[in-house]
């Protein structure tokens, strides 16, 4: 049998985007439980900026990117739930998007809806498994309900801007931060509430003015360091802090007695944690199919490089030049 090649991005050590190499690799044929899969977009996200600073250390070499669509070429033993030929999409463990072809595990591809374009599947999937786990699944101990505020950093990112659609269809407050007034008012086009540009506003203060002093009953903040101390102080009584990224840098380390005045939860989750098998990634898949097809939610795809072009879109992201979602195309 002809060993297909591919082309691939690959690190050999962490840095910053030159480290990012094109490489020719060969493709091995799927073994058990695995498939053999030709992309047709990738997903850019910043956890793969994490894995090549080395912020997330993972072996070395080490081939970038968590998240594709493309079409199954070949199933290995023990692979019902997908055939030669199908769409699928993804965002799985362990990272090696960046390529043409791959060999990779089938438990967490999910068949891709024949309504959804392969680039959308690709520019959603991580960023709406993690709105999804977040708005429905990440939530504080007295629930969600429609009319209950929510603080969400970075709302005109990728992540953020599903989840101001996905907010406002399940009939919540979404109070924005972005960086801009242009990227404000982007977050508020896609059905946030209010929007904060915590450059030029105190927004600490000014959610506790939103709220009437009440604060709000969750955090969803990705950016780490530089608001964690303003996003606890927008918290109510018993509300909980979700911190799920690190793009201003890692938060250090703090005492728990600075939860005590409020009793405040504080968790620090990962999209993988809640997608942790076939059954519970096709559930999550199957929610955000349905708000993508029934346009309750909009991918946006504001940047598009080809894959010979990635350290262009990693200087891109770090720089906060971005909106919505990011793909590689090839």
């Amino acid at each position: 049998m002809t060993t297909a090649t591919s082309k691939a991005i690959q690190i050999t050590h962490h840095g910053g985007p030159e480290v990012l190499q094109l490489v020719q690799r060969d493709v091995g044929q799927p073994g058990a439980g695995e498939i053999l899969l030709r992309h047709h977009a990738i997903g850019l996200n910043f956890i793969d900026v994490y894995q090549r600073s080395g912020l997330y250390a993972l072996p070395l070499p080490l081939q970038l990117g968590m998240e594709g669509a493309g079409v199954v070429e070949a199933v290995g033993d023990g692979v019902t739930h997908l055939q030669v030929g199908d769409r699928v999409v993804y965002a799985s463990n362990p990272p090696g998007s960046y390529c043409e072809r791959r060999v990779m595990p089938a438990a967490q591809v999910c068949r891709l809806p024949d309504s959804i374009s392969f680039e959308t599947g690709a520019a959603m999937m991580l960023k709406g498994l993690t709105a999804q786990y977040l708005l429905k699944q990440c939530l504080p101990a007295q629930g969600l309900q429609p009319g209950d505020h929510v603080l969400f950093h970075a709302a005109a990112g990728g992540v953020g801007l599903i989840a101001c659609q996905w907010a406002r269809a399940l009939g919540l407050q979404l109070i924005a931060t972005a960086g801009s007034d242009e990227k404000c008012q982007l977050a508020l086009a896609n059905g946030a509430s209010h929007a904060i540009n915590y450059r030029s506003q105190d927004f600490a203060a000014e959610v506790q003015s939103i709220t009437g002093g009440q604060g709000v009953k969750v955090v969803y903040d990705s950016v780490g360091k530089d608001t964690w101390e303003g996003s606890l102080a927008c918290l109510r009584r018993f509300g909980l802090m979700v911190s799920f990224g690190n793009a201003s840098g890692p938060v250090p380390p703090i005492s728990l007695a600075a939860l005590a005045p409020k009793g405040l939860y504080v968790t620090r989750p990962s999209v993988f944690v809640y997608a942790h098998g076939r059954d519970a990634t096709q559930a999550m898949a199957d929610d955000l199919f349905e708000v993508v097809a029934s346009g309750k939610v909009q991918i946006h795809i504001a940047q598009r490089y080809a894959l010979e072009e990635v350290r262009a879109a990693h200087e891109a992201l770090e720089a906060r030049q971005t909106t919505g979602s990011t793909i590689l195309t090839l």
